[in-house]
């Protein structure tokens, strides 16, 4: 086994959180090596699984003063040469971004108008690691190396129950979640945080992208919206109706068809509405006949008020002898001075 002297982890990966030197096995070190480690590491000593001296940035000599827990351990001698198995894990104790949430079953939520209804949740969060020891003691162990994915998996699922905790505690409906959408991330990223310290792990951030009822609920949602929008059901009605019509008008293949015989229908009942409301009009929608009145001369009835007969053209106005007053022919005294008037004599 050769001897290392030179102790560093240049190729740092995206996703990778805790890098093995060496990979396999345990490597030969000596006093007097240099450990390198860069700005956002952290490099711990491990021997026999267990987690003793940690390093921070910079470039370091190993001598007994540095690595006094592992000196006592393996007894090397003050000043001694001889090599010494151990393995260095580093830790990268920069942010890790972008990690998604979501839960895989729907979550049973308590709304207050709508009921018992079953809800989507999705986001994002951000990790660090802030203590480099007790990650690799209790999460990595002898591993050779350790990414986001590993640890991933489980930290979704104490996000996932912490969320639904949350959410369970909310007495609200899901039409004001979105109003409500940072206080409860700021709330989830509160009460994570126990959670991930023990693990090492600081919660950076933590993000609620939506909360989405399942497709059939979302329709009852945007049926109930368009209602409110919609306002007086009769005055829509009322629209459609003309809407039906037009179209029909303009379509009258196939489908339209169809929609000529609402829109036909629609019509009737409207102009019967109109008709009972006009003048000269019965319920019934017919015409109604205008008052007559015979001819003094040839009897044929004609419409009252009429100045001479359309069927003889004789005329139906007599002057008043006394005050010269026009009056209907069948009239008997005159209208303005109350005159008896001569009756015509018939045919």
């Amino acid at each position: 086994m050769a001897i290392i002297d030179l102790i560093q982890w240049t190729d740092e990966r995206p996703d990778e959180l805790v890098h093995r030197v060496p990979e396999r096995g345990s490597g030969e070190f000596v006093l007097g090596s240099q450990l390198v480690v860069r700005e956002n590491q952290s490099a711990v000593f491990v021997r026999d699984g267990r987690a003793l001296d940690v390093f921070e940035p910079g470039r370091h000599t190993l001598s007994t003063n540095n690595i006094p827990l592992l000196v006592e351990l393996m007894g090397i001698p003050f000043g001694g040469d001889s090599p010494f198995t151990a393995e260095v894990f580093f830790a990268s104790l920069r942010e890790f971004t972008d990690l998604k949430w979501g839960t895989v079953q729907p979550l049973t939520y308590r709304d207050s108008e709508l009921g018992l209804v079953r809800l989507r949740a999705h986001g994002t969060y951000s990790i660090r690691i802030t203590d480099p020891q007790l990650f690799i003691t209790y999460i990595v162990g002898t591993q050779s190396g350790y990414s986001v994915g590993d640890i991933e998996g489980f930290l979704r699922s104490i996000v996932i129950n912490q969320f639904n905790a949350l959410l369970g505690d909310m007495h609200t409906s899901i039409l004001d979640l979105p109003g409500l959408t940072l206080n409860l991330a700021n709330a989830a990223r509160l009460s994570l945080a126990g959670d991930f310290e023990r693990l090492g792990l600081k919660l950076m951030t933590f993000q609620l992208t939506a909360v989405t009822p399942p497709e059939e609920v979302q329709k009852r949602i945007d049926e109930r919206s368009g209602m409110a929008a919609i306002g007086d059901m009769a005055t829509y009605t009322q629209f459609q109706t003309a809407q039906a019509m037009r179209d029909a008008a303009q379509n009258p293949g196939g489908g339209g068809a169809a929609g000529i015989g609402v829109g036909l229908g629609a019509g009737a009942a409207m102009g019967q509405a109109m008709a009972n409301a006009m003048p000269g009009f019965g319920t019934s929608g017919h015409q109604q006949a205008a008052p007559t009145t015979p001819c003094p001369k040839c009897n044929a009835q004609v419409a009252l008020g009429a100045k001479f007969c359309s069927n003889c053209g004789a005329s139906l106005l007599s002057a008043c002898a006394e005050c010269g007053t026009p009056n209907s022919a069948n009239a008997k005294f005159c209208e303005e001075c109350g005159n008896a008037l001569a009756q015509p004599t018939g045919s």
